[in-house]
């Protein structure tokens, strides 16, 4: 039996008992210190990327201390907040050209420092170009390419 591959929207509402805050472990604490993590849901992600109005930015840690203040742990969990920041990105392109209109504007979600994710759908070129038609510019940071004075346009969620 072939088992078929989830789409990105089933990835999406895959909660798989998320979202739990749990202990900071001892191996992690050196880390990220002590005090609890948040470990999110994919849709909790997603549901704060589609906040990020128009002209408008967050990077992944701002989504992070979003996540951490909501669940009242001390911080959100980077690594699967990345994740589902990934996954949210895909299923919104898949509902893109499945004919949605609304999707999650997920080329406002930056990494640190404003860089672009080249892991996102259109790579780096595709999301120059949805920024830069939302009024930011683009600009090569060593062997990235990130938005000028991204921090102007952050939003706290």
């Amino acid at each position: 039996m072939v088992k078929k591959r989830k789409s990105w929207v089933e990835k999406l509402h895959d909660s798989r008992g998320l979202p739990k805050v749990e202990e900071i472990t001892e191996k992690m604490s050196k880390r990220w210190g002590t005090g609890t993590v948040v470990i999110p849901a994919p849709l909790e992600v997603d549901s704060l990327m589609r906040k990020v109005p128009e002209g408008k930015l967050v990077t992944v840690n701002g989504l992070r201390e979003a996540l951490a203040k909501k669940h009242k742990a001390t911080i959100g969990c980077p690594m699967t907040t990345g994740i589902f920041a990934w996954v949210a990105a895909n299923a919104a392109e898949e509902q893109k050209q499945n004919g949605v209109e609304d999707v999650t504007p997920y080329w406002r979600t930056l990494k640190t420092g404003g860089v672009l994710n080249p892991k996102y759908p259109g790579g780096v070129e595709g999301l120059k170009k949805l920024l830069e038609a939302e009024g930011h510019k683009v600009v090569q940071k060593g062997k990235k390419q990130a938005v000028a004075d991204y921090e102007k346009s952050l939003i706290e969620l």
